[in-house]
Protein backbone atom coordinates (compact mmCIF):
# COMPACT_ATOMS: atom_id res chain seq x y z
CA UNK A 1 0.00 0.00 0.00
CA UNK A 2 1.28 3.46 -1.05
CA UNK A 3 1.75 5.65 1.62
CA UNK A 4 -0.53 8.81 1.70
CA UNK A 5 1.54 12.21 2.63
CA UNK A 6 0.09 14.32 4.73
CA UNK A 7 0.51 17.95 4.91
CA UNK A 8 2.98 19.44 6.71
CA UNK A 9 1.43 21.78 9.20
CA UNK A 10 3.08 25.20 11.56
CA UNK A 11 4.34 23.27 14.23
CA UNK A 12 6.24 20.54 11.89
CA UNK A 13 7.84 23.42 10.38
CA UNK A 14 9.26 24.39 13.78
CA UNK A 15 7.20 28.00 13.67
CA UNK A 16 7.27 29.24 16.93
CA UNK A 17 4.37 29.81 19.25
CA UNK A 18 3.09 33.29 19.56
CA UNK A 19 2.34 34.26 23.07
CA UNK A 20 0.96 38.21 23.76
CA UNK A 21 4.35 39.23 25.09
CA UNK A 22 4.45 41.72 22.32
CA UNK A 23 1.02 43.14 23.51
CA UNK A 24 2.02 44.10 26.18
CA UNK A 25 4.74 46.55 24.41
CA UNK A 26 2.63 47.70 21.98
CA UNK A 27 -0.88 46.92 21.54
CA UNK A 28 -2.60 45.84 17.99
CA UNK A 29 -4.26 49.42 17.86
CA UNK A 30 -1.34 51.23 18.67
CA UNK A 31 0.64 49.38 16.08
CA UNK A 32 -2.47 50.56 13.65
CA UNK A 33 -2.67 54.16 14.53
CA UNK A 34 1.23 54.80 14.44
CA UNK A 35 1.20 52.74 10.97
CA UNK A 36 -1.65 55.21 9.58
CA UNK A 37 0.43 58.04 10.27
CA UNK A 38 3.55 56.52 9.25
CA UNK A 39 1.53 55.72 5.99
CA UNK A 40 0.72 59.63 5.63
CA UNK A 41 4.00 60.67 6.14
CA UNK A 42 5.48 58.59 3.24
CA UNK A 43 2.24 59.22 0.99
CA UNK A 44 3.65 62.98 1.52
CA UNK A 45 6.96 62.34 0.28
CA UNK A 46 7.30 60.37 -2.55
CA UNK A 47 5.06 59.36 -5.90
CA UNK A 48 2.69 56.43 -5.98
CA UNK A 49 0.78 54.86 -8.75
CA UNK A 50 -2.75 56.12 -9.27
CA UNK A 51 -3.00 53.30 -12.19
CA UNK A 52 -6.67 51.82 -10.24
CA UNK A 53 -6.15 48.47 -12.27
CA UNK A 54 -3.18 48.06 -10.79
CA UNK A 55 -3.60 49.52 -7.12
CA UNK A 56 -7.13 47.30 -7.24
CA UNK A 57 -5.17 44.02 -8.35
CA UNK A 58 -2.39 44.43 -5.53
CA UNK A 59 -5.49 44.42 -2.96
CA UNK A 60 -7.71 42.28 -4.36
CA UNK A 61 -4.38 39.67 -4.75
CA UNK A 62 -2.93 40.61 -1.39
CA UNK A 63 -6.31 40.28 0.55
CA UNK A 64 -6.63 37.10 -0.75
CA UNK A 65 -3.17 35.68 0.78
CA UNK A 66 -4.44 37.07 3.96
CA UNK A 67 -7.26 34.84 4.02
CA UNK A 68 -4.79 32.00 4.36
CA UNK A 69 -1.99 33.42 6.16
CA UNK A 70 -2.10 33.61 9.89
CA UNK A 71 -2.54 37.61 10.32
CA UNK A 72 -4.88 38.16 12.42
CA UNK A 73 -5.95 41.70 12.11
CA UNK A 74 -6.37 42.32 8.63
CA UNK A 75 -7.01 46.01 8.42
CA UNK A 76 -4.77 46.33 5.25
CA UNK A 77 -3.76 49.43 4.21
CA UNK A 78 -2.12 49.37 0.63
CA UNK A 79 0.43 51.94 -1.26
CA UNK A 80 1.82 51.33 -4.35
CA UNK A 81 4.94 53.46 -5.12
CA UNK A 82 6.15 55.11 -8.43
CA UNK A 83 9.47 53.41 -8.38
CA UNK A 84 11.07 50.68 -10.65
CA UNK A 85 12.74 49.87 -7.91
CA UNK A 86 12.63 46.23 -6.98
CA UNK A 87 10.87 46.52 -3.53
CA UNK A 88 7.81 45.50 -1.40
CA UNK A 89 7.63 46.28 2.01
CA UNK A 90 5.48 45.61 5.32
CA UNK A 91 5.01 48.23 8.52
CA UNK A 92 3.46 48.11 11.48
CA UNK A 93 -0.18 48.32 11.38
CA UNK A 94 -1.10 46.34 8.05
CA UNK A 95 0.61 49.14 5.79
CA UNK A 96 1.78 46.60 2.91
CA UNK A 97 3.33 48.43 0.21
CA UNK A 98 4.74 47.43 -3.09
CA UNK A 99 7.10 49.02 -5.71
CA UNK A 100 6.18 49.31 -9.36
CA UNK A 101 9.41 47.52 -9.85
CA UNK A 102 8.32 44.12 -8.03
CA UNK A 103 5.88 43.98 -11.37
CA UNK A 104 9.19 44.53 -13.56
CA UNK A 105 11.09 41.56 -11.46
CA UNK A 106 8.43 39.02 -10.36
CA UNK A 107 7.83 37.31 -13.73
CA UNK A 108 4.82 35.12 -12.38
CA UNK A 109 1.77 35.68 -10.71
CA UNK A 110 3.22 33.49 -7.88
CA UNK A 111 6.61 34.80 -7.64
CA UNK A 112 4.64 38.42 -6.92
CA UNK A 113 2.67 35.99 -4.35
CA UNK A 114 5.31 34.90 -2.68
CA UNK A 115 7.00 38.19 -2.40
CA UNK A 116 3.57 39.34 -0.67
CA UNK A 117 3.09 36.18 1.64
CA UNK A 118 6.38 36.66 3.25
CA UNK A 119 5.77 40.64 4.09
CA UNK A 120 2.18 39.27 5.63
CA UNK A 121 4.33 36.99 7.90
CA UNK A 122 6.27 39.19 9.00
CA UNK A 123 2.79 41.33 9.88
CA UNK A 124 1.01 37.96 11.16
CA UNK A 125 4.59 37.41 13.43
CA UNK A 126 4.34 41.09 14.62
CA UNK A 127 8.29 41.19 14.09
CA UNK A 128 8.10 45.07 15.08
CA UNK A 129 6.42 44.52 17.96
CA UNK A 130 8.49 41.96 19.14
CA UNK A 131 11.39 43.63 18.39
CA UNK A 132 10.73 46.49 20.97
CA UNK A 133 10.55 43.91 24.00
CA UNK A 134 14.01 44.54 24.83
CA UNK A 135 14.20 47.91 23.75
CA UNK A 136 11.43 49.78 24.27
CA UNK A 137 12.60 52.74 23.73
CA UNK A 138 13.49 52.80 19.62
CA UNK A 139 9.97 52.29 18.38
CA UNK A 140 9.83 55.83 16.60
CA UNK A 141 13.71 56.00 15.95
CA UNK A 142 13.15 52.57 13.62
CA UNK A 143 9.80 53.84 11.67
CA UNK A 144 12.07 57.28 11.47
CA UNK A 145 14.65 54.82 9.92
CA UNK A 146 12.34 52.75 7.63
CA UNK A 147 10.87 56.00 6.02
CA UNK A 148 14.16 57.70 5.17
CA UNK A 149 14.76 54.75 3.60
CA UNK A 150 12.33 53.84 1.29
CA UNK A 151 11.68 57.73 0.26
CA UNK A 152 15.43 57.75 -0.61
CA UNK A 153 15.21 54.92 -2.85
CA UNK A 154 11.72 55.75 -3.83
CA UNK A 155 13.12 58.90 -5.15
CA UNK A 156 16.27 57.56 -6.97
CA UNK A 157 19.10 58.83 -5.01
CA UNK A 158 21.98 57.09 -7.32
CA UNK A 159 24.69 55.13 -5.65
CA UNK A 160 25.18 58.11 -3.04
CA UNK A 161 21.27 57.41 -2.37
CA UNK A 162 21.85 53.96 -2.05
CA UNK A 163 25.18 54.49 -0.14
CA UNK A 164 23.05 56.38 2.16
CA UNK A 165 19.95 54.39 2.29
CA UNK A 166 22.44 51.41 3.09
CA UNK A 167 23.95 53.02 6.23
CA UNK A 168 20.41 54.44 7.62
CA UNK A 169 19.01 50.64 6.70
CA UNK A 170 21.92 49.51 8.88
CA UNK A 171 21.46 51.56 11.95
CA UNK A 172 18.01 50.64 11.61
CA UNK A 173 18.55 46.81 11.83
CA UNK A 174 21.35 47.07 14.45
CA UNK A 175 19.21 49.37 16.93
CA UNK A 176 15.90 47.13 16.37
CA UNK A 177 17.15 43.30 14.48
CA UNK A 178 13.92 44.16 12.68
CA UNK A 179 15.16 42.25 9.88
CA UNK A 180 17.03 39.68 11.61
CA UNK A 181 18.36 36.24 10.06
CA UNK A 182 15.40 34.63 12.56
CA UNK A 183 12.77 36.99 11.27
CA UNK A 184 13.61 36.76 7.51
CA UNK A 185 13.67 32.85 8.17
CA UNK A 186 10.39 32.46 9.63
CA UNK A 187 8.59 35.37 7.57
CA UNK A 188 10.08 32.52 4.53
CA UNK A 189 8.53 28.98 6.53
CA UNK A 190 5.12 30.74 7.36
CA UNK A 191 5.19 32.46 3.61
CA UNK A 192 5.36 29.41 1.93
CA UNK A 193 3.00 28.04 4.04
CA UNK A 194 0.23 30.61 2.78
CA UNK A 195 1.63 30.14 -0.66
CA UNK A 196 0.70 26.64 -0.41
CA UNK A 197 -2.61 27.52 1.23
CA UNK A 198 -3.45 30.41 -1.32
CA UNK A 199 -2.88 27.30 -4.44
CA UNK A 200 0.35 28.83 -5.40
CA UNK A 201 3.45 26.20 -6.18
CA UNK A 202 5.64 27.08 -3.17
CA UNK A 203 8.20 26.70 -5.59
CA UNK A 204 7.93 30.03 -6.71
CA UNK A 205 9.61 32.15 -3.66
CA UNK A 206 13.07 29.96 -4.10
CA UNK A 207 13.11 30.88 -7.58
CA UNK A 208 11.90 34.35 -6.64
CA UNK A 209 15.14 34.53 -4.06
CA UNK A 210 17.69 33.00 -7.38
CA UNK A 211 16.90 35.62 -9.48
CA UNK A 212 17.33 38.34 -6.41
CA UNK A 213 20.19 36.81 -5.84
CA UNK A 214 21.74 36.87 -9.45
CA UNK A 215 20.27 40.64 -9.75
CA UNK A 216 22.48 41.58 -6.95
CA UNK A 217 25.55 39.82 -8.22
CA UNK A 218 25.91 41.99 -11.28
CA UNK A 219 24.54 45.19 -9.70
CA UNK A 220 26.78 47.69 -8.14
CA UNK A 221 23.49 48.86 -6.65
CA UNK A 222 21.69 46.05 -5.39
CA UNK A 223 17.67 46.52 -5.08
CA UNK A 224 16.22 47.89 -2.59
CA UNK A 225 14.30 44.54 -1.17
CA UNK A 226 17.70 42.90 -0.93
CA UNK A 227 18.79 45.57 1.64
CA UNK A 228 16.58 44.51 3.90
CA UNK A 229 15.97 41.63 3.26
CA UNK A 230 19.34 39.79 2.46
CA UNK A 231 19.05 36.61 0.27
CA UNK A 232 22.36 34.15 0.28
CA UNK A 233 22.65 30.69 -1.10
CA UNK A 234 21.52 29.36 2.47
CA UNK A 235 18.59 30.90 2.16
CA UNK A 236 17.31 29.87 -0.73
CA UNK A 237 18.53 26.42 -0.05
CA UNK A 238 16.22 26.02 3.17
CA UNK A 239 13.27 27.52 0.91
CA UNK A 240 13.85 24.75 -1.42
CA UNK A 241 14.16 22.29 0.36
CA UNK A 242 11.13 23.02 2.47
CA UNK A 243 9.09 24.05 -0.60
CA UNK A 244 9.70 20.29 -2.03
CA UNK A 245 8.07 19.24 1.43
CA UNK A 246 5.42 20.45 0.67
CA UNK A 247 2.94 18.33 -1.64
CA UNK A 248 1.17 19.31 -5.18
CA UNK A 249 2.70 22.05 -7.77
CA UNK A 250 0.13 24.22 -7.48
CA UNK A 251 -0.73 27.35 -9.74
CA UNK A 252 2.41 29.04 -11.27
CA UNK A 253 0.78 32.26 -13.44
CA UNK A 254 -2.63 33.84 -15.02
CA UNK A 255 -3.28 36.14 -17.60
CA UNK A 256 -4.67 39.14 -15.11
CA UNK A 257 -0.86 39.37 -13.85
CA UNK A 258 0.27 39.11 -16.92
CA UNK A 259 -1.55 42.22 -18.16
CA UNK A 260 -0.55 44.47 -15.27
CA UNK A 261 2.85 43.73 -15.82
CA UNK A 262 2.19 45.00 -19.06
CA UNK A 263 0.77 48.22 -18.19
CA UNK A 264 3.47 48.84 -15.69
CA UNK A 265 6.33 47.75 -18.48
CA UNK A 266 4.18 50.44 -20.72
CA UNK A 267 4.75 52.80 -17.65
CA UNK A 268 8.42 52.55 -17.26
CA UNK A 269 9.21 52.24 -20.91
CA UNK A 270 10.56 56.20 -22.41
CA UNK A 271 8.18 56.14 -24.79
CA UNK A 272 4.89 54.50 -26.21
CA UNK A 273 5.89 53.91 -29.32
CA UNK A 274 9.00 51.90 -27.96
CA UNK A 275 6.94 49.79 -25.69
CA UNK A 276 4.78 48.81 -29.21
CA UNK A 277 7.65 47.63 -30.78
CA UNK A 278 8.74 45.32 -27.75
CA UNK A 279 4.92 44.16 -27.32
CA UNK A 280 4.86 43.50 -31.41
CA UNK A 281 8.18 41.53 -30.77
CA UNK A 282 6.44 39.16 -28.17
CA UNK A 283 3.91 38.83 -30.28
CA UNK A 284 6.26 37.70 -33.08
CA UNK A 285 7.95 35.56 -30.89
CA UNK A 286 4.93 33.31 -29.86
CA UNK A 287 3.32 33.62 -33.41
CA UNK A 288 0.23 35.77 -31.80
CA UNK A 289 -0.40 33.42 -28.71
CA UNK A 290 0.43 35.86 -26.03
CA UNK A 291 -2.52 37.95 -24.99
CA UNK A 292 -0.64 40.24 -22.66
CA UNK A 293 1.08 41.22 -25.19
CA UNK A 294 -1.25 41.83 -27.24
CA UNK A 295 -2.94 43.85 -24.22
CA UNK A 296 0.37 45.81 -23.98
CA UNK A 297 0.42 46.61 -27.55
CA UNK A 298 -3.09 48.19 -27.53
CA UNK A 299 -2.52 50.10 -24.75
CA UNK A 300 0.59 51.41 -26.61
CA UNK A 301 -1.01 52.25 -29.64
CA UNK A 302 -3.90 53.85 -28.24
CA UNK A 303 -1.21 56.43 -25.86
CA UNK A 304 0.52 56.88 -29.27
CA UNK A 305 -1.76 57.89 -31.62
CA UNK A 306 -2.44 54.59 -33.33
CA UNK A 307 -6.34 54.01 -32.93
CA UNK A 308 -7.16 52.45 -35.22
CA UNK A 309 -4.52 49.72 -35.60
CA UNK A 310 -5.16 49.60 -31.54
CA UNK A 311 -9.01 48.76 -32.47
CA UNK A 312 -7.80 45.98 -34.51
CA UNK A 313 -5.74 44.48 -31.81
CA UNK A 314 -8.65 45.20 -29.27
CA UNK A 315 -11.28 43.05 -31.17
CA UNK A 316 -9.14 39.98 -31.16
CA UNK A 317 -8.87 40.73 -27.67
CA UNK A 318 -12.24 41.00 -26.71
CA UNK A 319 -13.21 38.01 -28.54
CA UNK A 320 -11.14 35.68 -26.73
CA UNK A 321 -11.51 37.66 -23.16
CA UNK A 322 -14.67 39.34 -22.97
CA UNK A 323 -15.00 39.24 -19.16
CA UNK A 324 -12.00 40.73 -18.70
CA UNK A 325 -12.06 43.90 -16.86
CA UNK A 326 -8.19 45.52 -18.01
CA UNK A 327 -9.21 44.58 -21.84
CA UNK A 328 -13.04 45.95 -21.37
CA UNK A 329 -11.63 49.41 -19.70
CA UNK A 330 -8.70 49.53 -22.28
CA UNK A 331 -11.94 49.53 -25.33
CA UNK A 332 -13.23 52.26 -22.66
CA UNK A 333 -9.75 54.17 -23.23
CA UNK A 334 -9.78 53.58 -26.79
CA UNK A 335 -13.10 55.04 -27.37
CA UNK A 336 -12.26 57.99 -24.80
CA UNK A 337 -9.70 58.77 -27.70
CA UNK A 338 -11.72 58.61 -30.04
CA UNK A 339 -14.65 60.83 -29.02
CA UNK A 340 -16.90 58.35 -28.39
CA UNK A 341 -18.22 59.07 -25.06
CA UNK A 342 -21.37 57.81 -24.91
CA UNK A 343 -20.05 54.90 -26.73
CA UNK A 344 -17.72 54.20 -23.61
CA UNK A 345 -20.47 55.68 -20.84
CA UNK A 346 -22.87 52.42 -22.15
CA UNK A 347 -20.11 49.99 -22.15
CA UNK A 348 -19.18 50.62 -18.48
CA UNK A 349 -23.04 51.17 -17.27
CA UNK A 350 -23.50 47.46 -18.27
CA UNK A 351 -20.10 46.26 -16.42
CA UNK A 352 -21.05 48.27 -13.28
CA UNK A 353 -24.55 46.69 -13.85
CA UNK A 354 -22.75 43.55 -12.82
CA UNK A 355 -20.08 44.70 -10.46
CA UNK A 356 -21.61 47.33 -9.22
CA UNK A 357 -19.05 48.18 -6.29
CA UNK A 358 -16.02 48.07 -8.76
CA UNK A 359 -13.21 50.20 -8.29
CA UNK A 360 -11.83 51.03 -11.64
CA UNK A 361 -14.97 51.03 -13.45
CA UNK A 362 -16.19 53.73 -10.88
CA UNK A 363 -13.04 55.23 -11.70
CA UNK A 364 -13.65 55.06 -15.65
CA UNK A 365 -17.05 56.63 -15.37
CA UNK A 366 -16.58 59.60 -13.22
CA UNK A 367 -13.28 60.31 -15.34
CA UNK A 368 -15.69 60.11 -19.21
CA UNK A 369 -18.31 62.02 -17.21
CA UNK A 370 -16.06 64.83 -16.02
CA UNK A 371 -14.92 64.67 -20.32
CA UNK A 372 -18.61 65.13 -20.96
CA UNK A 373 -19.13 67.92 -18.77
CA UNK A 374 -21.08 65.95 -16.80
CA UNK A 375 -20.27 67.33 -13.73
CA UNK A 376 -23.86 66.82 -11.78
CA UNK A 377 -23.17 62.99 -12.61
CA UNK A 378 -19.39 62.78 -11.79
CA UNK A 379 -20.18 64.01 -8.20
CA UNK A 380 -21.96 61.42 -7.66
CA UNK A 381 -19.88 58.73 -9.19
CA UNK A 382 -16.92 60.39 -7.04
CA UNK A 383 -19.00 60.68 -3.90
CA UNK A 384 -19.76 56.97 -4.34
CA UNK A 385 -16.33 56.11 -4.79
CA UNK A 386 -15.24 57.95 -1.63
CA UNK A 387 -17.60 55.84 0.85
CA UNK A 388 -15.80 52.97 -0.65
CA UNK A 389 -12.69 53.82 -0.55
CA UNK A 390 -12.58 56.75 2.25
CA UNK A 391 -8.95 56.05 2.93
CA UNK A 392 -7.33 56.83 -0.60
CA UNK A 393 -5.88 59.80 -1.22
CA UNK A 394 -6.26 59.36 -5.32
CA UNK A 395 -9.99 58.96 -4.82
CA UNK A 396 -10.31 62.68 -2.73
CA UNK A 397 -8.18 64.16 -5.19
CA UNK A 398 -10.85 63.31 -8.20
CA UNK A 399 -14.06 63.94 -5.52
CA UNK A 400 -12.38 67.45 -5.12
CA UNK A 401 -11.91 67.67 -8.39
CA UNK A 402 -15.52 66.76 -9.51
CA UNK A 403 -17.16 68.94 -6.63
CA UNK A 404 -15.47 72.30 -7.97
CA UNK A 405 -16.57 71.32 -11.51
CA UNK A 406 -20.15 71.28 -10.25
CA UNK A 407 -20.07 74.10 -8.10
CA UNK A 408 -20.02 72.50 -4.59
CA UNK A 409 -17.96 74.58 -3.19
CA UNK A 410 -18.32 73.39 0.59
CA UNK A 411 -17.36 70.01 -0.74
CA UNK A 412 -14.87 71.11 -2.23
CA UNK A 413 -12.87 72.07 0.93
CA UNK A 414 -14.11 69.08 2.51
CA UNK A 415 -12.66 66.73 -0.22
CA UNK A 416 -9.66 68.41 -0.31
CA UNK A 417 -9.24 68.83 4.00
CA UNK A 418 -9.62 64.49 3.33
CA UNK A 419 -6.85 64.53 0.73
CA UNK A 420 -4.31 66.44 2.79
CA UNK A 421 -4.67 64.18 5.54
CA UNK A 422 -3.95 61.03 3.99
CA UNK A 423 -1.01 62.64 2.11
CA UNK A 424 0.67 63.94 5.64
CA UNK A 425 0.24 68.02 4.68
CA UNK A 426 -1.89 68.86 8.13
CA UNK A 427 -1.76 72.37 7.96
CA UNK A 428 -3.50 72.28 4.56
CA UNK A 429 -5.95 70.26 5.72
CA UNK A 430 -6.50 72.50 8.68
CA UNK A 431 -7.08 75.64 6.59
CA UNK A 432 -8.97 73.49 4.21
CA UNK A 433 -11.96 72.81 7.31
CA UNK A 434 -11.48 75.99 8.45
CA UNK A 435 -12.40 77.51 4.72
CA UNK A 436 -15.33 74.60 4.96
CA UNK A 437 -17.07 76.01 8.66
CA UNK A 438 -16.68 79.32 6.70
CA UNK A 439 -19.22 78.04 4.53
CA UNK A 440 -21.20 75.71 6.54
CA UNK A 441 -22.17 78.97 8.26
CA UNK A 442 -24.96 77.66 10.79
CA UNK A 443 -25.25 74.20 9.42
CA UNK A 444 -25.29 72.28 12.64
CA UNK A 445 -24.96 68.94 11.65
CA UNK A 446 -22.02 70.20 8.54
CA UNK A 447 -20.32 72.12 11.26
CA UNK A 448 -20.53 68.64 13.65
CA UNK A 449 -19.02 66.83 10.88
CA UNK A 450 -16.26 69.35 10.02
CA UNK A 451 -15.22 70.09 13.91
CA UNK A 452 -14.91 66.52 14.44
CA UNK A 453 -12.20 66.47 11.30
CA UNK A 454 -10.19 68.76 12.90
CA UNK A 455 -9.96 66.98 15.98
CA UNK A 456 -8.87 64.20 13.96
CA UNK A 457 -6.11 66.80 12.25
CA UNK A 458 -5.03 67.77 15.88
CA UNK A 459 -4.83 64.00 16.88
CA UNK A 460 -2.91 62.73 14.15
CA UNK A 461 -0.49 65.93 14.62
CA UNK A 462 0.51 64.45 17.51
CA UNK A 463 1.36 61.22 16.61
CA UNK A 464 3.52 62.65 13.77
CA UNK A 465 5.41 64.91 16.17
CA UNK A 466 6.36 61.73 18.09
CA UNK A 467 8.64 60.79 14.68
Amino acid sequence: MTAVAMPLTANEFNLPSLGDTSSSIMSREQEYQLGRAWLSMLRGSVRTLEDPLLKDYVERHVMGLAETSQLEDRRLTFVTLDSPQLNAFAAPGGIIGVNGGLFLHAHSEAEFASVMAHELAHLSQRHFARGLQHQQQNRIPLMTAMLASIILAASGGGDAGFAALASTQAAAIQEQRRFSRQNEQEADRIGLLNLKGAGYDPNAMPDMFERLARLSRFSRTPPEFLLTHPVNQSRIADSRNRAGQLSGDGRRDSLYYQMMRARVQLFYEESPGLAAQRFRALLDQHEGEHSAARYGLALALIRSGQQAEAETELQTLLAEHPDNIAVQLAQVELDGSRNRLDQALTRLDQLLAMQPDNYPLLEAKANMLLRKQDYRGAEQVTDRLARLRSDDPDVWYLVSEARGLAGNILGVHQARAEYFMLAGDLDQADEQLDQALKRAGDNFVVTSRINARKDEVARRREIIKSF
